[in-house]
């Protein structure tokens, strides 16, 4: 059975890699570039990590650190963009996939926390 936050993670990191590579190679840029895929590729990382969480509060501890880590790649696409490191069409579409998986991370934490 899919599980949708998994999934999403899993390609958004697969986005972040591919976007690090393209601004290693083409604009030179290495220590944003670094910044962005360490948070990035951290949001699936810590959902991955979550599913096997040892009770409800580790679960809802992994969530919420993958909720920081959305926020933290949020700040770093858009410090790349303000600079001129990516376009606004690169811009637009990763930063719409950034803020949809933070809004299903803010939901699960949210429900999560209700019910401890």
């Amino acid at each position: 059975m899919p599980n949708i936050i998994v999934d999403k993670s899993f390609e958004f990191a697969v986005r972040i890699v591919r976007l690090y590579q393209y601004l290693c190679k083409e604009k030179k840029e290495f220590v944003l570039s670094k910044q962005l895929l360490r948070c990035g590729t951290s949001i699936g990382a810590n959902v991955n990590e979550a599913q096997n969480g040892q009770s409800k509060a580790d679960f809802g501890s992994k969530m919420n650190i993958a909720l920081k880590e959305a926020n933290e790649t949020l700040y770093w696409i858009n410090l790349l963009h303000a600079t001129e490191y990516i376009t606004k069409s690169q811009y637009e579409s990763i930063q719409k996939d950034a803020e949809e998986l933070k809004r299903l991370l803010v939901s699960i934490c949210k429900s999560t926390f209700k019910k401890m």
